[in-house]
């Protein structure tokens, strides 16, 4: 049985068989951690004495975003991520400064902390970040957890953060934003209630629904709701939809956009394996990664992997996933085409490809202790899910 929150955001397979476990994740502080892992080449790198400072953020009850967002506030200093991680999870990842200017040596906060480990001539990019290491805890199991091994067939869907969790709407605001209604994108942000989320934050978009003006209701949410505040503030001036949009960081507002694209992602690996594709080996004329991250044409090397289209608006239509691909965007009364936004034409998305399929390494289960790294951009709870098939993975920690 599916649950409906894996429907809401596009999934609706398993690829294992392993019966269900209902463990629970994230119960305590520590019982999730995430580590960064970048390439030998990228930390040897950081041995120089100028250039942009690199630092090892660790934080804990603090998403990236809203870390960096407050590093700026308090220090005057602009750091850029290799990605996001979630507020709940001790993580550690590595962070860096857009410009080349001498920086602080430590930075601290009171839910993280940012050491500087050097300097390095250039930015790091994604390309130097070769994944994620995590260890887990689970607790509060049904039945001892599954024999489970770097082998297992799974596939690389989005997980449930990037769809915001209690509160799945980042993808509907996405597509709102596509089709040019804007008026739904404020209503998806400041109002909609989501019956996953909390007594009170519900409690907290009924009061900002029935609002007889923007200016009554601002001082009575939490600094936590600071999109909601800062949308309010911007309509209290100026009641022009897009306008409001705009007052939305740019990251925040291109986020919304790809969770749409994430969405429609999982809509198609999940069709294409009910349709019983080959999802975990490529065949001839399949585009494929290979073992440095680089596209091409299938060539029977057995270090490729099979790569899926990303929609946008240089959609790539020479693919088996096509049929699937067409019939999930004729169902949204979508096309490639709409992903170029003229209203925003900085949201804009051409599209491009995403492992089918999640590579493990290093997988290990020690009582209920796992630890596995994936390559970058694969969810642990994906992983989590098909190993735990929790009856309702949100209030089970996911």
């Amino acid at each position: 049985m599916i649950p409906q929150i894996d429907q809401d955001i596009g999934i609706s397979v398993y690829t294992t068989t392993y019966p269900s476990v209902n463990g629970k994740i994230k119960q305590n502080e520590n019982d999730f951690s995430v580590s960064e892992v970048l390439s030998e080449k990228a930390l040897s790198s950081f041995d120089n004495s100028e250039g942009h400072a690199v630092y090892l953020l660790k934080k804990s009850g603090i998403d990236t975003n809203h870390a960096l967002s407050d590093i700026e506030k308090r220090y005057g200093v602009i750091l850029k991520s290799l990605g996001l991680k979630d507020a709940n999870a001790t993580t550690k990842q590595y962070v860096f400064t857009h410009k080349k200017l001498k920086h602080l040596e430590k930075i601290e906060g009171k839910k993280y902390s940012a050491m500087r480990v050097g300097f390095t001539p250039k930015p790091i990019s994604k390309k130097h970040m070769l994944g994620n290491v995590f260890e887990i805890m689970v607790s509060e199991t049904t039945t001892p957890l599954p024999y489970f091994s770097n082998n297992e067939k799974v596939l690389n869907f989005f997980g449930y953060q990037r769809f915001g969790s209690r509160r799945p709407i980042t993808h509907l605001v996405g597509k709102s934003i596509i089709q040019g209604n804007y008026d739904d994108t404020l209503d998806f942000l400041l109002n909609f209630s989501s019956k996953y989320d909390s007594e009170k934050n519900n409690e907290l978009r009924k009061l900002i629904s029935e609002r007889k003006s923007e200016s009554e209701v601002i001082e009575l949410l939490p600094f936590s709701m600071d999109i909601e505040r800062n949308l309010l503030k911007q309509l209290d001036t100026d009641k022009d939809p897009k306008n409001a949009i705009r007052s939305i960081p740019l990251k925040l507002r291109r986020f919304y956009v790809q969770a749409y694209q994430s969405f429609l992602f999982n809509k198609t690996i999940s069709l294409a394996y009910e349709y019983e594709e080959e999802l975990f080996s490529p065949t001839i004329d399949d585009v494929c990664f290979d073992k440095n991250f680089e596209l091409g044409k299938h060539q029977n090397d057995p270090s490729q992997k099979l790569a899926i289209p990303l929609v946008g608006h240089s959609y790539y239509k020479k693919s088996r996933f096509d049929y699937y691909i067409k019939k999930i965007l004729e169902d949204e009364s979508l096309s490639p085409k709409d992903f170029f936004i003229n209203d925003f034409q900085e949201l804009s998305l051409d599209g491009g490809f995403r492992n089918a399929s999640i590579v493990m390494q290093d997988f290990s289960i020690q009582k209920n202790l796992i630890k596995f790294q994936l390559s970058r951009g694969s969810y642990a709870t994906i992983v989590l899910r098909e190993l735990l098939k929790p009856e309702n993975p949100l209030e089970c920690g996911f």
